[in-house]
């Protein structure tokens, strides 16, 4: 594996006594079967987004390298690559645990030229995932950003989250803090085989509404939109409606992408479990990552009635790059692009 990149200039006092090599241990455990960590040190937290890429962000964190939700659509498999992992059960079961994340990030906030723009968690991989419950990386992470005056906003389908909600509130009272839940279908069935290993959606929506309930504004990310699969008006009307109830305020939708390896990961399920949707995949993809045109300006009319009806706030997003147009490459761990939201 490839941890040149993970390493640490100098010494930071995250990890006294353990020196600064790249990879520190290699761990398992019963609580996490079929799951290997590597814990490392890094270089690095606050990764730079380019202007180019529509987010509407400047950085982004990432506390972990792939993310045992193992979902088959996952846009930030190819990014365990780098790594000479492969991007299919690599990336579900061998998971990278930045150790001192929270050390390098308070170093990096203590520079001058650091200038309080909004940090984003969860762009990547997600910040939640169940591994946080066993290394605890976020708490000191939401208050290093908080101390230092830095907004910052977090996307998970991990209900770990409200363990924070506390401090997340404390948060709050100093700067902008923007939560948001990734929920694509209320399909218990469908998310058994989509979203393996990421709570159920019922959980999901729980967590939305203790995020209501704890004084935030929840956005929910309907993220993504799978093609003759969760696309359906009467799939679309049911979850805006549960989330609506649930107590969120506002949601954005992106239409599924497959971009590089992850084409290939998903199509094959799709192949597996929905043969006869192969040959649309193939007339709608064609050769790039991105659906067409017509079909994404049929989701958008599709959407916007039903988030009027549920009195949910559409959110403006990024235009996502033509096909013809290469998709830039991303450092490794920084936030990808994404695709607009429709309404």
């Amino acid at each position: 594996m490839r941890w040149s990149e993970q390493t640490i200039e100098s010494d930071d006092g995250g990890l006294p006594g353990l020196g600064r090599a790249d990879l520190v241990r290699t761990v398992t455990t019963p609580e996490f079967a079929g799951i290997t960590f590597h814990e490392v040190l890094c270089r690095s937290l606050l990764n730079p987004v380019p202007v180019s890429s529509g987010m509407p962000f400047r950085f982004s964190i990432n506390t972990f390298r792939g993310c045992t939700h193992a979902c088959r659509y996952c846009f930030a498999r190819p990014s365990h690559e780098y790594l000479d992992f492969d991007a299919g059960e690599d990336f579900n079961r061998q998971i990278v645990v930045k150790l001192n994340a929270a050390a390098v990030l308070r170093k990096e906030l203590r520079r001058r030229s650091w200038r309080r723009e909004v940090v984003a968690l969860g762009s990547n991989t997600d910040p939640y995932q169940r591994a946080e419950g066993r290394y605890r990386l976020m708490p000191p992470i939401i208050g290093a950003l908080a101390a230092s005056g830095t907004p910052f906003s977090i996307l998970t389908k991990g209900t770990l989250l409200q363990r924070d909600l506390p401090l997340l509130r404390q948060a709050a009272d100093v700067v902008d803090v923007s939560l948001s839940v990734s929920l694509a279908m209320v399909d218990d069935e469908l998310a058994k085989h989509l979203d393996p290993g990421a709570p159920s959606p019922r959980a999901r929506l729980e967590l939305i509404g203790a995020l209501a309930d704890a004084g935030f504004s929840p956005h929910v990310m309907v993220a993504p939109v799978v093609p003759y699969l969760t696309d359906s008006a009467a799939h679309l009307d049911a979850l805006f409606g549960e989330v609506a109830a649930a107590g969120a305020v506002s949601v954005s939708a992106i239409p599924m992408h497959l971009r590089s390896s992850t084409k290939g990961w998903f199509l094959q399920w799709l192949a597996d479990e929905h043969p006869a949707l192969v040959k649309r995949y193939r007339a709608l993809y064609g050769r790039g990552a991105y659906v067409s045109g017509e079909y994404s300006s049929w989701l958008a009319q599709r959407l916007r009635p039903l988030a009027a009806r549920h009195g949910l706030m559409g959110q403006p997003g990024p235009t996502p790059p033509a096909e013809s147009t290469p998709v830039p490459s991303v450092a490794p761990g920084a936030a990808t692009m994404a695709e607009p939201t429709l309404f």
